[in-house]
């Protein structure tokens, strides 16, 4: 497909050639671009499709990687991958060999921060900024922030240091969306923004006239700035932004280029940091992500002629799995109570939304809150479950040790996209979970199917003794672990042979990879028996004795080597008396690249064929 002003630009500096009025166009042909190419590899769209004329009109009138871009989070970044030179890796984006769905300063020098978590731009920006000013560097700082991430408490932490870093710009990118609906007082605020004409007529009217004083020298310029916010304090009711030490600018159209250039060019003479407020459609110019943008935040590829309805429920997985599961057990104990940070529909959890929405709490991006809420809610005898991805329940470390576990309170934490994930590559792998949970002291189970996942959900609702913790992978069950049912017991031998030459164990999704392994072994001759722990922290009861009789085990995991829980079953060998041969895969780096889960455990040791490889190694 032909994109006349799109196939001229490899570089920022190619897009400042062209004329201000053939930047709409050019806008247009990246969202054509866009579409095509996401609809082929899978990406996030809506996200992307919001922002083409701002980040646009910021490397028309910017320099990078002089001028720092920080994104918030980074995954609206692909028009900014398109205009640094990027555009051959579209071809395969979020793949293996392909671009990042995020930024990644070892990918292009105008990449200036990783962003895969939410609420950090601005302060990630403050620090560029500082820096900037402590050693003599020329540039500005733009910390682009979703209205989204105002939902977490970090933004506000960032804004209250923002000191009179005049080289600071932050452009909130206000689509009314996170990931699902905007929930909240900060989300009503700025309703409010948007749509009081009598704030920015009398803030317009105001500023002319404040505007059109005479200013000589720093110290006028300085005064003149402090007059015009005790002005503004005086005349009309100043934002909270303006209160933290911003110039506040807008609202303003963000898909307006010719405005958005017009600012920031006249903001390259800043005397204060700025906070400029656009407002924009998360989706535009694509109707069905327009008309449901939660639905096409992250998508797998798709016919663009044949769209999925996005009401019909989604594929059968772990996480609806999980969120029916829910609706059962609350229906049968009504102190049940659920839990998401900004991520209803990917845990399950709009399930639980519909049936008991009394019961259902969205707290927005604030992983933290969340967990201490839920500490709120236990202390009173309610019985809460925070569903939370692996990845963003490490933001909460600190609270579910302080706030929950100190106390033994009954929060139950539904662990989604346990193990390796694809696609989002390095940000978002759930690979810490099993060895900070139970180095804090949070029992830990690992279901394999769904079977196990029903069963022991039930129990760990049932019979509530203090925290825990439930985790399971990203999609849905594979037909050999699903044919393994549920026993209902800790942990299961899955394969007894007579004289065994040793062990084969493992958790959750990666119990298929041993099972392959061993029976790739037992093909070649060295008949080895498989175990599959469900209880993964504590170690359950009789697995060590049980395990002691064996010469030589080989415990893989989805899960770092140091602190997880294969090194703790060595220890407890070591510990009981054990003299045998262990070995232990795991993952050993903290780079994985974004590939197909299949091509990341290849990478990293814990496919089948690698396992048997270990084994026959010895």
């Amino acid at each position: 497909m032909p994109y006349p002003l799109l196939d001229r630009i490899n570089s920022p500096q190619e897009l400042k050639k062209l004329f201000p009025e053939q930047l709409p166009l050019l806008c247009q042909e990246i969202r054509d671009f866009l579409i095509h190419s996401v609809s082929r590899t899978g990406g996030h769209l809506a996200s992307n499709l919001g922002t083409v004329e701002l980040t646009v009109a910021l490397h028309y009138v910017l320099n990078t990687p002089q001028d720092k871009f920080v994104f918030d989070v980074g995954h609206q970044c692909y028009t900014h991958k398109l205009l640094t030179g990027r555009r051959s890796g579209f071809e395969k984006l979020r793949q293996e060999g392909g671009l990042s769905g995020f930024p990644s300063p070892s990918e292009s020098e105008h990449d200036a921060f990783v962003a895969g978590h939410g609420n950090t731009a601005i302060s990630a920006a403050i620090g560029m900024a500082q820096a900037k000013k402590l050693k003599g560097e020329p540039g500005k700082v733009v910390a682009l922030v979703g209205d989204g991430a105002f939902t977490g408490g970090m933004v506000y932490e960032g804004m209250n240091n923002v000191d009179t870093l005049n080289n600071l710009i932050v452009i909130l990118n206000d689509n009314k969306m996170s990931i699902s609906k905007n929930v909240g007082s900060v989300a009503r605020y700025l309703t409010v923004l948007r749509t009081n004409p009598q704030y920015n007529q009398a803030k317009a009217r105001m500023e002319t006239f404040l505007d059109h004083i005479p200013v000589l020298g720093e110290v006028l310029v300085r005064a003149l700035q402090a007059c015009k916010r005790a002005l503004r304090r005086t005349i009309y009711h100043s934002t909270m932004f303006e209160e933290m030490g911003f110039q506040y600018i807008g609202p303003v159209d963000g898909h307006d280029t010719a405005r958005l250039v017009e600012l920031l060019q006249n903001l390259q003479n800043q005397v204060a940091p700025v906070f400029l407020h656009v407002v924009t459609v998360k989706g535009k110019g694509f109707k069905p992500a327009e008309e449901n943008p939660g639905e096409f935040h992250g998508v797998s590829s798709f016919d663009t002629d044949h769209l999925p309805d996005p009401d019909v429920a989604p594929a059968a997985s772990f996480s609806t799995q999980f969120g029916m599961q829910l609706v059962r057990l609350a229906e049968q104990d009504g102190r049940i109570c659920a839990i998401t940070a900004a991520m209803k529909y990917g845990t399950g959890l709009q399930y639980m939304y519909r049936r008991f929405p009394e019961r259902f709490f969205d707290v927005g991006m604030a992983e933290q809150h969340a967990v201490t809420f839920a500490a709120g809610l236990a202390s009173q005898g309610l019985l809460p479950v925070v569903g939370i991805y692996s990845t963003f329940l490490q933001r909460s470390f600190d609270q579910v040790i302080h706030d929950v576990r100190l106390m033994g309170l009954n929060v139950l934490f539904a662990v989604d996209r346990a193990g390796l994930v694809p696609g989002d590559g390095e940000t978002h792998q759930g690979i810490y979970d099993p060895a900070y949970l139970s180095q804090a002291g949070v029992p830990v189970w690992s279901p394999c199917n769904y079977a196990e996942l029903d069963h022991w959900l039930a129990e760990l609702m049932k019979e509530p003794n203090g925290p825990r913790a439930i985790r399971y992978p990203r999609g849905g069950e594979t037909p050999a672990l699903a044919a393994l049912g549920c026993s209902g017991k800790p942990y299961d031998q899955l394969v007894r042979t007579d004289n065994a030459a040793g062990v084969l164990i493992s958790y959750g999704s990666e119990t298929a990879d041993v099972l392959e392994a061993g029976q790739q072994l037992a093909a070649a001759g060295q008949a080895v028996d498989v175990y599959k722990l469900v209880q993964i922290y504590p170690l359950p009861d009789g697995l060590v004795r049980e395990l002691g009789r064996y010469d030589t085990l080989l415990f893989a995991e989805e899960c770092v080597a140091t602190g997880g829980i294969g090194q703790q079953l060595q220890a407890a060998l070591l510990t009981a008396g054990w003299h045998g041969r262990f070995i232990h895969r795991a993952v050993t780096t903290n780079k994985i690249d974004h590939a197909d889960v299949s091509r990341l455990k290849a990478q990293l040791g814990l496919d089948a064929a690698a396992l048997r490889k270990s084994w026959e190694d010895l």
